[in-house]
């Protein structure tokens, strides 16, 4: 059976949804990956990105409630689906496989 797969972004994306539990819309995505990961992809790259996911079923998104501070305009907010959880479980799984492959080497 085809196992799906994230690119880096897409991975980097879909753990940073699914750790802010409910509270991620593409600033806050952006900026949790700026802090954890270091780096800080372009925001138009983070809609880009959000927009696959939920096209492939990984995230579901909906509008939260218009603000004063964003001229009246709404946040588009998403949530980790039970199959983008599925597939970044496998993902990690097999990242940490290898990695613990890799210690026993380095160990001998």
């Amino acid at each position: 059976m085809k196992r799906e797969s994230l690119g880096e972004l897409e991975e980097l994306v879909l753990l940073t949804v699914g750790s802010l539990a409910g509270q991620a819309y593409a600033i806050t995505i952006l900026e949790e990956i700026a802090e954890q990961a270091g780096r800080k992809p372009d925001v138009t790259a983070i809609h880009s990105v959000l927009r696959r996911l939920e096209a492939k079923g990984f995230v579901t998104s909906s509008m939260g409630g218009a603000t004063a501070d964003r001229g009246g305009r709404r946040k588009r907010f998403f949530t980790l689906t039970v199959a983008g959880r599925k597939v970044i479980d496998e993902t990690m799984l097999v990242r940490m496989g290898l990695y613990k492959k890799l210690l026993t080497i380095q160990g001998s």
